[in-house]
């Protein structure tokens, strides 16, 4: 039993900071975002509330300069100011910020947000464990191979997690009458909108797929969508 004690502890942290990051993106998010108002988005929105057959999308403004859209812990989709600001400029188009929703609602759909939870706590158990065993032999390097399998490991889980949020966006897109279109060019457009983020760094470290690969995905989903 006393084996098993730091790996049992490791998941009661894990749960508990889970819990409590939880708890505080929660209340950063309910202070710091109003529900989106543009006329032209919302209708898009409706669009896509039509195709999955509920009566209402509701997406908020996240009030920070970064170009992100996000799904919170409880099930809410955020579009952050700086990309509600690229669109009003016209640097992003309002079916790119549609495929950008219908992305989000995957991830709602799909269950990603409740399963990061248990993902969480599982990495922080092994990490713990395999820092235990290596530490056997290589005193003082074994916590950091340890650490750096694990975020290999959850890199690798979130690129698959957004791969399955990208078909899914694209299947409602498309359902929508919407198309993929703008969700690829968008791809296309992120790396000037995020300031090059990942440029240059191996795909297998990005928490992201490369931009190439995500646009290849889309189109093999399709070709496979016509064929059926």
């Amino acid at each position: 039993m006393i084996k098993f004690t730091p790996i049992l502890l490791a998941v009661i942290y894990g749960l508990a900071m889970y819990h409590f990051s939880a708890y505080r993106t929660r209340k950063e998010l309910n202070s710091q975002s109003t529900e989106l108002a543009d006329g032209t988005l919302r209708r898009m929105c409706d669009q896509m509330a039509r195709a999955l057959e509920i009566d209402r999308i509701r997406v908020h403004i996240y009030e920070v300069s970064q170009v992100n859209g996000l799904a919170a812990p409880d099930g809410r989709i955020f579009i952050t100011r700086g990309f509600y600001d690229r669109y009003r400029a016209g640097d992003v188009t309002a079916d790119e910020i549609a495929s950008v929703i219908a992305h989000e609602l995957g991830h709602v759909a799909l269950g990603h947000s409740r399963r990061r939870m248990t993902d969480f706590s599982a990495q922080n158990a092994m990490r713990t464990a395999i820092a235990m065993v290596l530490n056997r032999f290589l005193p003082g390097i074994g916590p950091l191979i340890a650490n750096a399998l694990m975020s290999l490991l959850a890199a690798r889980l979130s690129r698959a997690d957004e791969f399955e949020a990208d078909a899914y966006a694209s299947a409602l897109l498309v359902k929508a009458g919407i198309g993929t279109e703008p969700q690829k060019s968008l791809f296309t457009k992120l790396e000037a909108l995020t300031g090059g983020a990942g440029r240059g760094t191996p795909a297998w470290m990005l928490s992201h797929p490369k931009t190439p690969d995500r646009i290849a995905a889309i189109e093999r989903n399709e070709a496979k969508w016509r064929v059926e």
